[in-house]
């Protein structure tokens, strides 16, 4: 009880004027960082970070909390108005916000990726400030074969959720984590599959494949559906202007969506959050994947999916309190955003570990407090004096936008690794990724397949050498039967007992 109520105090730290400037001011950074593509709220703390030695430890904390919440958030703007998802955790809120946004619905989908991101967020920080000690407890119970069995449950259910192209899903999912074995073995210092050349011993960075599999694909798509390029989207030159209220879901919807969804996303994705280097993709695609099978209609996803879009963005959100847990317990960040916050703890003279909450308590508080007011005012208030300018997103001529977005997309692939031949990357993954869509495969399962292939190796090889090359590790570890036994029970739900959706 002590300890809520000393979190609790940290709330009187944004009464001050200077510590709520920047507070707002870096939730504003994350929504600009989080919905360009290819800038990112790890870009976007990872810049600052030369700041935070000129200012005090609160506003600096504080400022990171809301540029990471904001950032989540914030990718759901482009994921929905052009499906160019500005964070990799709003792919799947891509592919139910975009289908809503055709119909002349993308203000209603906007407003429920707000609301799932509000409820998540609030939802992950309450139980970041209640269940810190616990869930660092229950953290340490996932052993190196347990993090092999949830990496690929999470690839699985990524893959069967593609429910009328498994076969292409898997494939896509291969190829990803083929890519991922380019350069450094993750266990050894040896390059491997470079080609005898230098500029793929530091592999392929993560940015160029999302920006060309989402940004490139996504324009060279549109260049060649679109008759004249220089038109107005025919889906959108007609609309009725949009008003402030149309961003608000309907109490209708969001009883079909059921309040146990919301409730049950934000409880996956803190979890998974508190699991090291899961991350909000993770969170998303997992809770997606559940809301999905249990779902009254589940031939909507795909189709534009109001549940699917409240169940991957309330993940995600909610995955931001979790993430924090790893990296204050331990010193082990949650996601690449809290491994950035952890130099910034590090540079004030933070140091992780279970006595920092018992002696720097007033210090981390306002953090906790950042996260929580993000989301519960932050987030809809953004949403209500902006929401009509990003639905005009769409609005503005194609060739003028899709040139605009190829610009920021190939500089922000630069920006974010200093190296030309990355960029060029970025157009190579653009122009396969294209050629993969008109196939219908999902490009979305070759990037997680890339995201998480290197962890699933990472862990295969340290659990099978822990235990003389011995896989039945993984059937004796319990943490490790729980995942593989979740992973059937998933595969039977969805693939065996639920027949397959048709194609229209």
């Amino acid at each position: 009880m002590n300890f809520i109520l000393e979190i609790l105090g940290g709330f009187s730290a944004l009464a001050s004027p200077e510590v709520l400037a920047y507070m707002i001011i870096g939730f504003l950074i994350g929504t600009f960082f989080g919905a360009v593509p290819g800038l990112t709220s790890v870009l976007a703390i990872a810049l600052l970070l030369p700041i935070t030695y000129s200012l005090d430890v609160v506003p600096a904390l504080v400022m990171c909390a809301s540029i990471f919440m904001s950032g989540m958030y914030a990718g759901s703007i482009t994921a929905t108005t052009i499906n160019i998802p500005g964070a990799p955790s709003s792919m799947m809120t891509s592919i139910e916000g975009y289908a809503l946004m055709k119909k002349g619905q993308g203000a209603n989908a906007l407003g429920h990726a707000a609301l799932g991101s509000m409820i998540g967020g609030v939802v992950g920080a309450l139980l970041l400030i209640a269940l810190t000690p616990i869930a660092a407890k229950v953290s340490l119970l996932i052993q190196t074969p347990g993090k092999f069995s949830l990496i690929l449950f999470a690839l699985v259910v990524i893959v069967i959720s593609q429910r009328d192209a498994i076969a292409k899903g898997t494939i896509a999912t291969l190829l990803g984590i083929m890519i991922a074995t380019i350069g450094i073995d993750v266990m050894q210092p040896i390059a491997r599959f470079n080609f005898g050349t230098e500029t793929l011993v530091e592999g392929i960075d993560m940015m160029p494949l999302i920006i060309g599999t989402f940004a490139i694909s996504e324009i060279l798509y549109q260049a060649q559906q679109s008759r004249d390029p220089l038109t107005i989207d025919a889906n959108t030159r007609n609309l009725a202007p949009i008003r402030r209220k149309d961003f608000l879901p309907s109490w209708h919807e969001i009883r079909e969506i059921g309040f146990f969804t919301y409730l049950k996303s934000a409880l996956i994705g803190y979890f998974i959050g508190v699991l090291p280097g899961a991350g909000g993709s993770m969170a998303a695609f997992v809770s997606y994947a559940e809301a999905m099978r249990k779902s009254k209609n589940p031939g909507e996803y795909g189709k534009g999916s109001r549940e699917g879009i409240a169940a991957a963005e309330t993940a995600n959100n909610s995955m931001c309190g979790g993430a924090f847990v790893p990296m204050l317990m331990f010193g082990i960040p949650g996601d690449p955003t809290t491994a950035i916050v952890l130099g910034v703890l590090i540079i004030n003279g933070l140091q992780p570990g279970p006595r920092l909450l018992d002696t720097q308590l007033d210090l981390i508080a306002p953090m906790f407090a950042s996260l929580l007011i993000s989301a519960l005012i932050l987030i809809p208030l953004t949403l209500y004096l902006l929401g009509p300018y990003f639905v005009k997103i769409v609005s503005i001529r194609k060739a003028l936008l899709y040139s605009c977005i190829a610009v920021v997309a190939l500089v922000g692939s630069y920006v974010a690794t200093y190296s030309p031949f990355q960029m060029m990357l970025a157009l190579v993954f653009g122009i396969l990724a294209f050629f993969l869509r008109k196939q219908n495969y999902p490009t979305v399962t070759l990037l997680l397949g890339f995201i998480l292939g290197p962890d699933l190796e990472q862990y295969l090889r340290r659990a099978l050498s822990l235990n003389d090359g011995n896989p039945l590790t993984f059937l004796t570890s319990p943490d490790s039967l729980f995942f593989l036994v979740l992973t059937a029970i998933f595969f039977y739900f969805m693939v065996i007992r639920v027949p397959k959706t048709p194609k229209i």
